[in-house]
């Protein structure tokens, strides 16, 4: 049965709906800036959100809360979905959760809001949500992964209806475990660029609705995830993982190629000649491919939800967004990097993500 996308919405420094985010990126716009914290010696690119402007919309959660709540609420609003209906349900994928509750932002609350489940609580009784929601965290592929896992359901009569959000912060101990790995980058990310240098971290949150019901031309065909346990921060140098759920992907959805590939490109050297060796594997090397880490940084569980909602807008509007920060090519196998914003007729989408541990998905959105 086929699974619909419906209502969706982008919390970023380039927005507050996935309309002004697209927008913006169609104007090749970027949240990344140069920002100093109290946590760090040296400031940073990074994109950051205005907390003192999101703070003034409610004050009785955790910051992290509150962006979940204002995406979740948007799309809830304009769907009219009722998360007190035992028949939907809410998942929540994030990588930290609020890891910064133990960082004693928060000395009025418990540090047991630091749990997942405590969090996800939270969240689902603002709704007063009928299922207690699930969380998915499992690295950077974990909005994805939470697509992919809310297809499964839906396929399966579990439910109806189920909202995905993906959120996550900048905090200390983000920051801290990227630079351990010497993967921070002191300039603009430039995604497979040969003058890549690492990653900008970035925060966000985005939620989007999948249905059994015809809410949209947009459906999800198929996804799939794979690890290949290379070790526990570097991928397969050969690609086996990614491109292991690549095919496996494309074999359910009784296809052979895409109109557009929306890649992980997180900008550090191992990620992206990773992808690149698996989308040549995969024999994706001609398709037009991005990624859209040069606007929002990693954003790591959001990352998969927000990359999503802009790739259904590019099917939706067929229109092909630069990757931005990519100049000349610097992966061993040549890709077809998207260097102009530009309208393009596009059917089918194929989103990847990967992740520490050597975890990896993949789905392939298409426009019916």
């Amino acid at each position: 049965m086929p699974v619909f996308f419906g209502a969706h919405n982008i919390i970023s420094p380039l927005g507050y709906t996935s309309q002004e985010n697209f927008d913006a990126l169609l104007h090749e716009k970027t949240a990344l800036q140069k920002k100093t914290f109290s946590f760090s010696e040296k400031p940073f690119f990074c994109s950051k959100l205005n907390e003192k402007e999101l703070n003034q919309k409610f004050s009785e959660f955790t910051f992290l809360e509150k962006i979940c709540i204002l995406s979740i609420k948007d799309v809830v609003n304009q769907s009219g979905i009722d998360l007190s209906d035992k028949n939907n349900l809410l998942i929540l994928s994030t990588t930290k959760g609020n890891i910064d509750v133990l960082e004693n932002k928060y000395p009025h609350l418990s540090q047991k809001r630091a749990y997942l489940p405590e969090f996800a609580k939270t969240v689902g009784d603002f709704f007063n949500a009928a299922q207690t929601p699930l969380v998915v965290s499992n690295a950077c592929i974990s909005g994805l992964l939470a697509i992919i896992i809310a297809k499964r359901f839906i396929e399966n009569k579990n439910y109806k209806n189920i909202i995905v959000c993906g959120a996550d912060l900048i905090s200390e101990f983000t920051l801290s475990g990227f630079k351990s790995f010497n993967a921070m980058s002191d300039t603009l990310c430039k995604p497979f660029d040969a003058n890549r240098t690492g990653i900008n971290l970035g925060e966000g949150a985005a939620s989007i609705l999948l249905s059994e019901d015809p809410l949209s031309n947009v459906v999800i065909l198929s996804g799939a995830s794979a690890n290949d346990a290379n070790h526990i921060s570097g991928p397969s140098r050969t690609g086996d993982g990614l491109y292991q759920c690549v095919s496996e992907t494309f074999k359910a959805a009784g296809k052979t190629t895409v109109d557009l590939v929306s890649a992980h490109g997180t900008a550090t050297e191992y990620n992206d000649e990773m992808e690149a060796m698996a989308f040549s594997r995969a024999h994706l090397t001609e398709v037009p491919l991005n990624s859209l880490k040069g606007y929002y940084g990693h954003t790591l569980g959001a990352a998969g939800v927000i990359e999503s909602i802009i790739s259904i807008q590019s099917l939706a509007e067929n229109k092909v967004i630069k990757s931005l920060g990519f100049e000349t090519p610097g992966t061993s196998q040549t890709l077809n990097i998207i260097t102009k914003t530009a309208n393009k007729e596009l059917k089918t989408c194929l989103k990847t993500a990967s992740g520490f541990g050597g975890c990896n998905a993949a789905a392939i959105f298409e426009k019916i």
